[in-house]
């Protein structure tokens, strides 16, 4: 594959962009995550529902409010005005935080998942050897849950990559500041350079596949490494 300049500047953003979103939503993620899998509050569904809402909800149509809510009349963008940054939408910040919201549930949940099938058992006896709510989630949940933040961190990664409707939205056709791949590849198109959009396509398609194999690996892993630990 040869790729142009302008190629390699989009495809070096997005690596950036999805690096810099999975970091924030381990770190969001994490915590939220522990909640859902251990809580008994009512607020449990609807706040699960909210998190899992970009998997069903039309990218343009979260785009589009957060738009509006980054806009000089919406309440972010009032926000960051009065923070002297001015309002974020077409910028890369703004790119990062419609990104994390986009992203979310593809973290939130596996992690989730790797919370709840560690059981009660291990955090019961943690308690009984005075761990308190906090080093039972540092020094058990979270090493008993990695292979669900491999899986996590992955799964985010790559779905940053994929995105388009949000980013096209709120990050609009800037090059060099918010013109991801995606956006680079609906560009030849428009152009009917499609030379060069199958060789981004083909990249991604390729990256894709990857990302899935390595994903059924860690799951097929842990499937072991958790039959083993109950056997």
């Amino acid at each position: 594959m040869k790729f142009s300049s302008d190629d390699l500047t989009a495809l070096y953003l997005t690596l950036e962009l999805a690096a810099t979103v999975t970091l924030i939503l381990l770190l969001l993620g994490a915590p939220l995550a522990w909640w859902l899998a251990r809580t008994q509050s009512w607020f449990k569904g609807p706040i699960g529902a909210v998190v899992a809402l970009p998997l069903v909800l039309p990218p343009t149509v979260l785009g589009f409010y957060l738009l509006l809510a980054m806009g000089p009349n919406g309440p972010i963008g009032q926000v960051t005005q009065s923070i002297g940054i001015g309002t974020l939408a077409f910028t890369y910040p703004g790119l990062v935080f419609a990104s994390v919201l986009y992203s979310l549930p593809f973290v939130v949940q596996p992690l989730q998942n790797a919370f709840e099938a560690i059981g009660d058992r291990p955090l019961e006896v943690a308690a009984t050897l005075g761990a308190g709510k906090l080093k039972r989630f540092f020094f058990v949940g979270v090493p008993m849950a990695k292979p669900g933040f491999f899986t996590a961190a992955v799964l985010g990664f790559a779905h940053t990559v994929g995105e388009f409707g949000v980013v096209l939205m709120i990050g609009g056709n800037i090059p060099g500041e918010t013109r991801v791949v995606s956006v680079q590849v609906y560009d030849h198109v428009e152009a009917l350079a499609y030379g060069q959009a199958h060789q981004l396509a083909l990249f991604l398609v390729l990256f894709s596949f990857a990302v899935l194999l390595l994903v059924y690996g860690i799951q097929r892993n842990s499937y072991r490494m958790l039959f083993r630990l109950n056997s």
